[in-house]
């Protein structure tokens, strides 16, 4: 029988990277600065997971080798990748930054494939391609899309490639005999560590004067510590490649909460493109070894 955990930890991990993007557009607009709410965020989430840890007997490694595991996760997954969409959101949009997430599936099977991670499979390869092209389809069919700074706009589709760099790097440095809650506390305590030296810039401080500031970043706590709980669970079992599709399942996630509670414009693409990217998950799961 087909194991189903991969399935549904791809659903969930990936709607809440869609509900991210959109927390954070309403943080900005409460007042908090974009790297500040970042930091804090992964910082509260760290300390949650990292007690969680340590109940349940996996305590995170601190030797050398972990250590630089912790950071140089926490550089690719955490700090760079989101440094780049939070930053962007104000000039983009919360729906094209989400729809950035789409893209990572490609690079990261393209790598797994360099890497020699993965053999070439048509059915997967097809899922991935199927993905993408409905994030495309969303892309160019969301209309007011036209208005956005090319400079953010290129900053947003950078944070897909450090992603995809990031999924294989922490498979291929894995360290021997952890376990994945082991490892996700350190990953974004590394993460926030690297991002501490921003928050002494002008206007960088973080932001706790208003209740709905203190609410939303609570709310994003609470998010990075499920996702990221359960990010390194879908990575140990089904491998970076698999958990690369959560990019597009947050894709469309992200992008009709955008547009359904936020108000942002969308054309009719939208179905077309869900449904496409529902495909393209479909059938990377389908190929998957079991």
């Amino acid at each position: 029988m087909r194991d189903s955990r991969p399935l549904l930890l791809l659903v969930v991990v990936g709607s809440l990277l869609g509900l991210t993007a959109n927390i954070v557009k309403l943080a900005l607009q409460a007042g908090w600065p974009a790297l500040a709410f970042l930091c804090c965020s992964a910082l509260g989430a760290g300390f949650v997971l990292l007690v969680l840890a340590a109940a349940t007997g996996n305590r995170p490694g601190l030797g050398r080798q972990e250590l630089a595991y912790y950071l140089w996760s926490g550089l690719l997954s955490i700090a760079l990748p989101n440094a780049l969409f939070f930053l962007a959101i104000p000039h983009v949009g919360a729906a094209f930054v989400a729809l950035c997430l789409a893209f990572p599936p490609l690079a990261t099977y393209l790598l797994a494939l360099l890497f020699r991670m993965e053999r070439p499979r048509a059915v997967r390869a097809a899922g991935v391609a199927t993905g993408l092209v409905g994030a495309l389809v969303l892309a160019f069919g969301r209309s007011g899309g036209g208005s956005a700074a090319s400079f953010w706009a290129a900053m947003a589709l950078a944070g897909p490639l450090v992603i995809a760099a990031g999924n294989i790097y922490r498979t291929l440095r894995w360290p021997e005999g952890a376990s994945a809650l082991s490892l996700a506390p350190g990953m974004l305590l590394g993460g926030a560590v690297l991002l501490v030296p921003f928050l002494l810039l002008p206007g960088s401080a973080p932001t706790f004067g208003q209740p709905l500031a203190v609410l939303l970043v609570m709310a994003q706590v609470a998010v990075f510590t499920a996702t990221y709980a359960l990010y390194f669970i879908l990575q140990k079992i089904a491998g970076p490649v698999y958990l690369s599709q959560i990019g597009s399942v947050g894709a469309v996630v992200g992008a009709s909460l955008a547009v359904l509670a936020l108000g942002e414009p969308a054309g009719p693409a939208l179905l077309l493109a869900g449904l496409l990217v529902l495909l393209g998950v479909f059938l990377v799961n389908r190929s998957r070894v079991t």
